[in-house]
């Protein structure tokens, strides 16, 4: 009798497994029946992204956006307790007009042909107004015959928060004197009429533009001309240029350099130069535009280059003062990641300590050196790290990169999205066309923005009065205060 049980016991633990078994098989068999019968509506629902590229992208565009808030607290740590609501709500700003000018047409002006098709000064705003043709679904051609495997729009909302930080970055410039408004009106203007403009000479391809960067080679799809892996030019010269120009523009704070108040809050800088670090490995592996090899090689660079700058950064302050600073191990690192963004895809670990040591030695002899020696007050040196540290970077590029390596099988091989690559470099043509890169981009971001802010100032005025001044933006501009008297 137990033999009996236990045999039956046995026979309905099996039963499921071997119904479910069954059902499997005929689950099975059922889309293949229906794809049997209907074969061209399978084939229409085949897509060519590629999802693990789209979820990397998204992923970095999240990451570069937090570089922003990042920002805000790096800065607001560093001014006066009176003023750091005044940059967090600066750098907010930029996050809400940039975003719908780039969506209106900044992402035409940068990423299209212009009237006729071809590369030229700058795109046709009109092109993709208010995102027209710019798609989901399908994959993103940044060159004829070439086809990503991220849709359109993930592209452009990547490049969006590019066009966010960049502004930003100038706000360290002249902090604590500036006018909300007029802030509000140049950011504007400064993103639609330099950074777009300066993001197609150097990102938009195949045709050489009228400046002659960005340019590829017809046939082989080698790039020409500069090489700028995630913004050492659009980005950080650009806007170390254009920082320098306004801190001369508006002149020095108040009392400026024997009364100002060192930083009111260094928690507050140290939290938002982490924000900063975690964030750029979106800014540089994003910019290999999927989640292969060069993803990780712009990754690791990322990381040796910015642990390198700050490092040295300590190892300075140690040899000259004895001791090693909080302000100075964080303005290292912020400066070994701006030298290490035009670099990160083209070179190896070997370059990026390089990098990163060198971008530490020029921001440093600029910041402690170069400043004072010319008395121009570059309230948080966005020229000594960013501006410098992105010159270094981008000629540097072009002195360490690697045969073989960076971004063209992204931009020329349809089959891949990411790693390997045809570029050859670390030649001195190759630095030769690096230097006519930089050299343009401080000359066309110098003058347009002397221009605009000059502009700004004649009509509705720049800085913000001496009253004001000595109140603090935060309740002047704002009618709110970050700290409360007891």
């Amino acid at each position: 009798m137990m033999r009996w049980l236990l045999f039956g016991l046995m026979v309905l633990a099996c039963a499921p497994s071997v119904v479910h078994a069954q059902d499997s098989e005929t689950a099975a068999e059922a889309p293949a029946a229906v794809a049997a019968s209907a074969p061209e509506a399978a084939a229409t629902a085949v897509s060519t992204l590629n999802t693990g590229d789209q979820a990397w992208l998204l992923t970095c565009t999240a990451l570069v956006l937090l570089m922003t808030p990042g920002l805000a607290f790096f800065y607001g740590g560093l001014v006066g307790r009176k003023n750091v609501l005044s940059i967090l709500m600066q750098c907010f700003m930029c996050m809400g007009v940039v975003t719908v000018l780039w969506v209106l047409v900044g992402f035409s002006m940068a990423f299209s042909g212009d009237d006729q098709g071809t590369a030229g000064f700058t795109g046709n705003p009109m092109t993709h107004f208010l995102l027209n043709g710019v798609t989901t679904g399908d994959a993103w051609k940044p060159v004829e015959g070439v086809s990503l495997g991220i849709s359109q729009q993930t592209f452009m909302v990547f490049q969006m928060m590019f066009a966010i930080i960049t502004p930003a970055l100038i706000i360290g410039a002249f902090a604590e004197r500036m006018k909300f408004i007029a802030f509000t009106l140049f950011i504007a203007l400064w993103s639609l009429l330099v950074y777009s403009p300066v993001c197609h000479w150097v990102w938009y391809g195949p045709e050489s533009t009228i400046f002659g960067l960005g340019a590829f080679d017809a046939q082989t799809g080698i790039p020409t001309k500069a090489l700028d892996f995630a913004g050492g030019t659009v980005v950080h010269i650009n806007a170390g240029i254009a920082a320098l120009v306004a801190c001369l523009v508006i002149g020095p704070r108040r009392g400026f350099p024997k009364q100002i108040n060192p930083p009111h809050n260094l928690p507050f800088a140290v939290l938002g130069a982490g924000l900063l670090w975690f964030g750029w490995f979106g800014f540089n592996g994003g910019s290999a535009f999927g989640a292969g090899p060069l993803a990780v090689q712009a990754f690791v660079t990322t990381q040796v280059a910015a642990a390198t700058a700050g490092l040295c950064w300590a190892l300075i302050e140690m040899i000259r003062a004895g001791k090693p600073t909080a302000l100075g191990m964080i303005t290292g690192v912020v400066a070994g990641l701006v030298g290490i963004t035009p670099a990160a895809g083209f070179v190896d670990v070997k370059g990026a300590l390089v990098i990163g040591a060198g971008a530490t030695i020029v921001s440093y002899i600029f910041v402690a050196y170069v400043k004072p020696a010319m008395k121009y007050d570059d309230s948080l040196d966005v020229f000594g790290v960013h501006g410098m540290a992105g010159i270094w970077g981008a000629m540097a590029t072009g002195l360490f990169a690697l045969e073989g390596s960076g971004v063209g099988a992204k931009m020329v091989d349809g089959t891949a999205t990411g790693g390997g690559g045809f570029f050859i470099t670390g030649n001195i043509d190759q630095v030769w066309a690096q230097g006519y890169a930089v050299l343009v981009t401080i000359i066309y971001s110098g003058v347009v923005s002397f221009i605009l802010l000059k502009l700004i100032d004649f009509t509705i005025g720049l800085r913000c009065t001496e009253d004001a001044e000595k109140m603090g933006l935060d309740l002047s501009d704002h009618a709110e205060t970050a700290y409360t008297v007891s």
